[in-house]
């Protein structure tokens, strides 16, 4: 199978995602729901939307852009084990896709919280290409018979990852959070989309906004504002019972917070806030936000901002990666091409 079967298909697939996420149809529904069912925070709105997300990635132009930078070897096949979070929706996807792109086969190790859309799309994908069959497996025993390791986890579960599998050639992936960087200045339509890289997936992934940094007399009024454009978040119960469980905590610690009745604000110069709590920590100088940046650089995923930094990204760009949007900052393609 060459390269190009191989974008074929996956442009094909892309155009199936597409058609998954906006149907309604009995099967395809009842599909979505069976994800729901084993994983209580994939709501409907956020599977279609991953899926759309997935879809609009995967076309032939993208495919072939992506690929024309890097030397794709068609006599070099190796296994190559994926150990997949499940936080949100096929957050495994990417390195999935890096791997049979490139020429490999995937050992995939799922996460226990989504076990069902990948198993899915895979039958899908070999419909349409049967050169891929023999190509993917999944694994719920020890991995063996690889040759490198990429794997997703908690600063905890990396520490077991190292141990086991450092010996291999790996990407290994830790927790990060993203950052926002406000002046001030935002438009009302700024502010709107800052709450989509905050709440979408109730913001359970790496890309979503935990931590904000502020001017000094910040005015919150426009930014809680447009947070009310998310405010359907406070009907999820999940999302409700941590809302709830996490104010009660603060305010039985005396802990001064900002509150809208369904997101919390915290002074704290951490990265990693509680679901339905965002952190912020006010600045002197754009100077001195650069530093600590610069400092915290493997504990942040995405920065978003319009004030000029190098490599931000604009509001409500973060849940939408790009096929070179690399997790970590570590160009998958180029390891699996290399190695």
């Amino acid at each position: 199978m060459q390269l190009q079967q191989r974008i074929n298909a996956f442009d094909k697939l892309g155009d199936y995602l597409n058609l998954l996420a906006s149907s309604n149809q009995p099967d395809e529904t009842a599909l979505l729901e069976n994800a729901k069912a084993h994983n209580g925070w994939f709501n409907l709105d956020n599977l279609r939307f991953a899926l759309n997300t997935w879809g609009t990635a995967l076309t032939k132009s993208n495919l072939d852009a992506w690929v024309s930078g890097y030397n794709i070897s068609e006599e070099n096949t190796k296994t190559i084990a994926i150990i997949m979070a499940g936080n949100v929706p096929l957050v495994g996807f990417h390195d999935f896709l890096s791997v049979l792109i490139s020429g490999h086969k995937a050992l995939v190790k799922l996460s226990s919280n989504d076990k069902i859309l990948l198993p899915y799309l895979t039958k899908k994908l070999i419909e349409i290409e049967p050169g891929f069959e023999d190509r993917i497996q999944f694994t719920d025993e020890k991995l063996e018979n690889f040759d490198a390791v990429i794997a997703t986890g908690s600063n905890n579960s990396a520490r077991y990852f190292e141990y086991y599998f450092g010996k291999y050639p790996h990407i290994i992936r830790k927790n990060r959070n993203s950052v926002a960087v406000l002046s001030g200045n935002e438009s009302p339509e700024d502010l709107e989309l800052l709450a989509h890289d905050i709440f979408r997936y109730f913001g359970l992934g790496c890309r979503n906004v935990s931590k904000l940094y502020l001017p000094k007399n910040y005015n919150f009024d426009p930014f809680f504002n447009a947070m009310f454009s998310w405010k359907k978040v406070i009907n999820d119960s999940k999302y409700m019972n941590n809302y709830d469980y996490n104010k009660a905590v603060y305010l039985m610690s005396n802990i001064n917070l900002l509150d809208n009745e369904f997101l919390l604000l915290k002074e704290d110069n951490g990265f990693s806030s509680p679901i339905s709590v965002v952190f912020y920590e006010y600045y002197d100088t754009l100077e001195s936000v650069a530093k600590d940046l610069e400092t915290n650089a493997e504990n942040i995923q995405c920065l978003v901002s319009n004030v000029g930094f190098e490599d931000e990204l604009s509001f409500g760009e973060t849940q939408s990666p790009s096929l070179t949007d690399y997790a970590d900052g570590v160009d998958t393609l180029k390891f699996l091409t290399e190695f």
